[in-house]
């Protein structure tokens, strides 16, 4: 069965988006020797924000690619409610990560590889979509998941 035409762009969309956080991913990896995790925030098709994983080099635990990509565009937008937007990230968000997204009021979260230990969309935690909050963020997953969790994979293994 053929997807209907809006359904296959916004799954290219989101594979185009998520091959820049995964560009991003490589970096904190290459650059700064982090965790490889990406993350690109987009609005109305345009990128409004960027980050990779810092944590190590800014000596900052708060520095995860998706707050980073906040800060980003809070700064470019000049102003912390980024509604509308979607993040792109090659790992599931965390707690902290996800609270942030709700704060920001982010409308939709797509990554990559799940995270069994910490993920708070859906893997180990619901953060995204808890009831408890004022702000629910749609969720899909998956996306480019084989080259993210490969990634990953690579960057554990070689410190092992």
């Amino acid at each position: 069965m053929q997807q209907p035409a809006e359904a296959s762009d916004a799954a290219m969309d989101d594979a185009a988006f998520m091959r820049r956080a995964l560009e991003l991913a490589h970096s904190a990896q290459a650059v700064d020797d982090e965790v490889p995790v990406g993350a690109v925030l987009v609005r109305e098709g345009q990128v409004i924000g960027e980050g990779r994983n810092r944590m190590i080099s800014r000596n900052d635990p708060s520095a995860h690619a998706e707050i980073e990509a906040l800060r980003d565009a809070g700064r470019r937008v000049g102003n912390y409610r980024l509604t509308g937007s979607t993040l792109y990230v090659t790992l599931e968000p965390c707690v902290m990560c996800a609270g942030a997204l709700v704060h920001a009021r982010v409308a939709r979260v797509v990554y990559a590889a799940t995270d069994p230990k910490t993920g708070a969309a859906g893997s180990v935690f619901d953060t995204l979509v808890s009831e408890r909050h004022n702000h629910r963020i749609a969720v899909t997953a998956g996306v480019l998941a084989e080259e993210a969790g490969a990634l990953l994979r690579d960057f554990f293994r070689s410190r092992r």
